[in-house]
């Protein structure tokens, strides 16, 4: 008798195990979730700078300019009502600032005051270059602001880039005439400099913007990097909000022109 006692007490003990087992199991079956898909490396395209000219005539466009969190490096003209203002608030937000520096072009533009003359000896120049970089403390660059004659002239062009070297600051050449003598005279003085590629936004289309930023990326993807030029328009920062996010998981990376100087 007690041996079936025990025995009974051992089957019904095994019964509950395997019981508990298969709860077990089925608890686990259910609330196992699929594992998340591993996303696909992105394979890095190449990098891009984008550069915005002519900061300084207003405030209006900050506020756009906020919801852009990729680096860009913003052109700032001197001297106007807010480019002091501009200018170190941009750099605070973490902007690579240059100063745009207004001279002399083919064309009979409006000049912008203390314009770079082809007619001035090399003191009026340097003059207005210290000037100038007062208004804009936060300038780690310089790029010209029109410019077609003057960046055409090697003595114009010499004395401007002997004061930049001597400030330790790069020169970006806007290429806004086929003569420009900017790339070889820099290499010559062992000056840092870039070279514009596409300008973005010749015409205020947002389609047209898109198209070229498009040209923009091509160029980088064939040559690992590209120098886009903008200004400080709506349309041309409401199309970089939208299409930089998808240049960069496409594999592009954005960076300060300061990345690309030679």
């Amino acid at each position: 008798m007690k041996k079936y006692r025990r025995y009974k007490i051992a089957v019904i003990i095994l019964s509950c195990a395997v019981v508990l087992e298969g709860m077990v199991i089925f608890g686990l079956t259910r609330s196992k979730k699929p594992l998340p898909k591993a996303r696909p490396a992105v394979t890095f395209k190449g990098k891009i700078a984008i550069v915005l000219d002519d900061w300084g005539y207003s405030l209006k466009n900050l506020g756009i300019l906020e919801g852009i969190k990729y680096p860009l490096t913003l052109s700032v003209l001197p001297r106007l009502n807010y480019s002091a203002q501009v200018a170190g608030d941009l750099a605070k937000r973490g902007y690579e600032v240059i100063l745009h520096l207004p001279m002399e072009p083919y064309e009979r533009f409006r000049l912008e005051q203390n314009t770079i003359l082809v007619s001035m000896g090399e003191q009026s120049i340097r003059q207005i270059i210290k000037e100038d970089l007062f208004s804009i403390l936060s300038a780690r660059g310089v790029s010209n602001h029109m410019g077609s004659r003057a960046t055409s002239d090697t003595r114009t062009m010499s004395a401007v880039f002997k004061e930049l070297k001597k400030r330790n600051l790069y020169f970006l050449d806007s290429l806004v005439s086929p003569k420009s003598v900017c790339g070889q005279l820099a290499k010559d003085l062992g000056l840092d400099f870039a070279r514009r590629d596409i300008f973005l936004d010749n015409q205020q289309d947002p389609a047209y913007i898109k198209g070229q930023i498009y040209k923009l990326k091509a160029l980088a993807r064939m040559r690992g990097e590209a120098i886009g030029i903008g200004h400080d328009r709506k349309a041309t920062l409401e199309v970089l909000k939208e299409v930089m996010p998808q240049l960069e998981n496409e594999g592009y990376k954005f960076v300060y022109v300061s990345e690309l100087v030679k």
